[in-house]
């Protein structure tokens, strides 16, 4: 592994780890984030030959592998070793570095990319405007960066659901269209297009859409209380989520996304 980036902060070694954890299961999880991946990529020209693109937050490769198969030279990053290991499985010499940094200081040269990608990894990031500077740093004149990240109103069945046991974090918060402008401005973007995606998946049981979550890695809540997930109390979050339960026994899990679009 390459280009490994030292990381000083606490949340992000948390979220690093909890990726990293779940790198060799992800894939049976992570439907919602490859239909993701897959229509942000369909926005993309269909031969990228010739082109550089940076895949920040490749996860284990899905999106990667795909932008390559379009005729890029790829570079995969992702704050997880882990998850650029079954990166590297998965694409192997399709990619041409596979790189462990943060998108908030990334290791590469100010014009270094034509183009930028990463979907649904930069709502992880403290302050949204910090890596969308670093995006547009490291992206040629001209050239152009496109991202996708999760929206205020994901998952709010399930943190309704939590908001009837207790008055803890159990589900993150993410920006609303609103903020995503604002930290677009702060970053200096001036030309950009913002594309907001209602998404809805659905499962026979709250359990089921936890176990998702939790195979993907996406556990790391902040400022959340320990000991709350045990059995009696999951057993009260799922009979809480039954009530968003439709006409063929299906719960939803609504997931708000920003499609994004940035010119050089």
């Amino acid at each position: 592994m390459d280009c490994i980036v030292s990381r000083n902060s606490t949340r992000k070694l948390a979220i690093a780890e909890a990726f990293s954890k779940a790198a060799r299961v992800y894939d049976q999880h992570a439907q919602f984030q490859r239909d993701v991946g897959l229509e942000l990529i369909g926005q993309l020209p269909s031969d990228l030959s010739g082109m550089k693109v940076l895949d920040i937050g490749c996860g284990t490769g899905f999106c990667s592998e795909l932008l390559a198969q379009k005729g890029a030279e790829i570079v995969a990053a992702d704050l997880s070793s882990q998850m650029l290991q079954q990166a590297e499985k998965r694409c192997k010499e399709k990619v041409s570095l596979y790189c462990q940094a943060d998108a908030e200081a990334l290791p590469f040269e100010r014009g270094e990319f034509d183009i930028v990608f990463s979907s649904l990894a930069l709502q992880w990031c403290d302050d949204l405007a910090d890596p969308l500077r670093e995006l547009q740093r490291v992206t040629k004149k001209g050239g152009l960066i496109k991202f996708s990240t999760l929206m205020s109103g994901s998952l709010i069945e399930l943190k309704r659901s939590w908001a009837e046991i207790d008055s803890h974090q159990h589900v993150n918060n993410f920006l609303s269209d609103k903020q995503i402008k604002i930290a677009l401005a702060q970053a200096g973007s001036q030309n950009h297009h913002l594309e907001l995606l209602k998404v809805q998946l659905w499962y026979t049981s709250a359990f089921e859409l936890m176990r998702d979550l939790k195979g993907i890695g996406a556990t790391h809540v902040g400022e959340r209380s320990p000991g709350l997930t045990k059995k009696s109390t999951l057993t009260r979050v799922e009979t809480e989520y039954q009530r968003f339960k439709n006409d063929n026994d299906l719960l939803p899990a609504t997931y708000q996304v920003c499609l994004g679009t940035i010119f050089l």
